[in-house]
C-alpha cells in the first residue's frame, strides 16, 4: 500500500505546547508529593469511596477516549472498508496515550504501588477475578497499540536494522490486529461487569446485567466519535484539508451504535420497572436526564443528512456523543453509587489538577509524534 500519512513538521515549542507543558508540571510535581505523602494527602478516597475520578476518568474514560484504533480496526480490517485506511493511523495515535497513561495512571490510584508486580505473577493472581481480567487485558493491550504504531515511528528511518524491524512488524500485523480487536472487546465490557458486582449499593438507573453490552456499545461508539472529533480538530488547528466524506460515513454508523445503545437502555429500565426513578427529585435522576439527553442530542443532530456533511455539525455531535459516555461512565461508578450512608465524595483539588496533568500530557505526546512521524494522511486523502 502506498504511503498515506506524512509528519506535519514545524515548530514544537509553540505556546499552545508550553502551556499544556505547564499543566503537565503541575500535575507531575502533585504527583511527586502523592507517592512521598501518601494517597490521603491529595485526595478524598475512603473507605467508602476506595476509587474516585483517577480510575473513572484515567481507566473508564480514559480508555474508551482511547477506543478509536479498535474502532476503525473493526471497520477497517473486520468489514473490510479499506477506504478509511488514511485514519488509521492517527486514530491508533489516539489509543496509544489513551491507554498508555490510563495504564500508568492507575498506580496513582493503588495504596500498595509498589505490590503491582504480583499482576504479572501467576501464582500470586486470582483468575476467577473480572478486575484482574481487565488490568491483564489492558497491558496487553497497551503493547500491541505500540507495536501497530511502530512501522509509522520507523518508517523514513534510514538504518537497515529499523527497516527490517519495520519489516518483521508488517508480517506479524494480521496476528497483531487480531489481539487489538480483541484484547478491548473483551476489557471494555469487562469495566461494566465489574459494577454488576456492586449490586444493590449502585442504583437500578445503572445496575443491570446488561452492562458489560452497554460498556462495550458505548465503548465503541466513542471511539468512532473521537476519531471524528480528532481529525476536525487537528485540521483545524493546523490549516489542513478536511476529511468530511470519510467523517460522514463513519458519523452514520456512529450515530447507528448509539441508537442501539438507546433502545437497549430504555428497554431494560421499563422490563425491570424502573422507569419510575428517572423522574424523582434526586442527583441520580438529573444526572441520567443529562447523560441521555447528551446521547439523543447527536442522534437528532446526524439524523438529518445534511448534518453529517457539515463539519460543525460533525464537531458537535462527536463532542455531545463524548460527554454522553464520559457522564455515563462516572454515573455508573460514582454518582450511582451508593456505599452505605454517611459516606460522601468530590474530588479534592489536587486530584483534579493531576487529572489535567495526565490529560495536558497526552496532548503534548499527540503534538510531538503528528509532528515528527508519518501519522497525519497525506492532504490528497483528505
Amino acid at each position: 500500500m502506498l504511503n498515506e500519512s506524512q509528519p506535519l513538521g514545524g515548530k514544537i515549542l509553540t505556546k499552545p505546547f508550553l502551556v499544556l507543558a505547564a499543566v503537565a508540571l503541575v500535575g507531575g510535581v502533585l504527583i511527586v508529593y502523592r507517592y512521598v505523602f501518601g494517597l490521603g494527602a491529595v485526595t478524598n478516597l475512603s473507605d467508602g469511596y476506595p476509587w474516585g475520578i483517577w480510575i473513572t476518568y484515567d481507566v473508564l474514560v480514559g480508555t474508551a477516549l482511547g477506543c478509536g484504533g479498535y474502532a476503525m480496526a473493526l471497520l477497517i480490517y473486520a468489514f473490510n472498508k479499506w477506504e478509511y485506511h488514511p485514519l488509521v493511523r492517527s486514530a491508533i495515535l489516539t489509543s496509544v496515550f489513551g491507554y498508555t497513561l490510563a495504564g500508568v495512571a492507575v498506580f496513582l490510584d493503588i495504596g500498595r504501588y509498589w505490590n503491582g508486580y504480583n499482576l504479572f505473577l501467576p501464582w500470586r493472581v486470582n483468575f476467577n477475578s473480572v478486575l484482574v481480567e481487565v488490568a491483564l487485558c489492558i497491558a496487553a493491550y497497551v503493547v500491541v497499540l505500540w507495536l501497530e504504531l511502530a512501522p509509522a515511528l520507523l518508517e523514513g528511518r534510514p538504518d537497515p536494522k529499523a527497516q527490517r524491524t519495520r519489516q518483521h512488524l508488517k508480517r506479524w500485523l494480521p496476528i497483531i490486529v487480531s489481539l487489538g480487536i480483541l484484547l478491548p472487546t473483551m476489557h471494555q465490557s469487562s469495566l461494566g461487569a465489574l459494577m454488576i458486582i456492586a449490586g444493590p449499593k449502585l442504583s437500578p438507573l445503572w445496575q443491570t446485567p446488561l452492562l458489560p453490552m452497554l460498556f462495550l456499545i458505548t465503548a465503541i461508539a466513542m471511539g468512532y466519535a473521537v476519531t471524528v472529533f480528532e481529525s476536525l480538530l487537528s485540521s483545524l488547528a493546523f490549516n489542513r484539508p478536511y476529511e468530511t466524506p470519510l467523517l460522514a460515513r463513519i458519523s452514520t454508523i456512529m450515530v447507528g451504535f448509539v441508537g442501539i445503545y438507546l433502545v437497549i437502555r430504555f428497554a431494560d429500565l421499563i422490563w425491570r420497572g424502573q422507569t419510575g426513578l428517572i423522574f424523582t427529585d434526586s442527583t441520580a435522576s438529573l444526572m441520567f436526564i443529562i447523560e441521555n439527553l447528551l446521547f439523543l442530542q447527536a442522534v437528532i443532530i446526524l439524523a438529518r443528512p445534511a448534518n453529517r456533511s457539515d463539519n460543525r455539525w460533525l464537531f458537535i455531535s462527536a463532542i455531545l456523543l463524548l460527554l454522553g459516555g464520559a457522564v455515563y461512565r462516572f454515573n455508573a461508578f460514582l454518582v450511582g453509587y451508593t456505599p452505605a450512608v454517611g459516606w460522601r465524595y468530590f474530588p479534592a483539588l489536587p486530584e483534579i489538577l493531576i487529572t489535567l496533568g495526565i490529560v495536558a500530557l497526552e496532548l503534548l505526546g499527540y503534538l510531538y509524534f503528528v509532528k515528527r512521524y508519518p501519522i497525519l494522511p497525506k492532504a490528497e486523502h483528505a
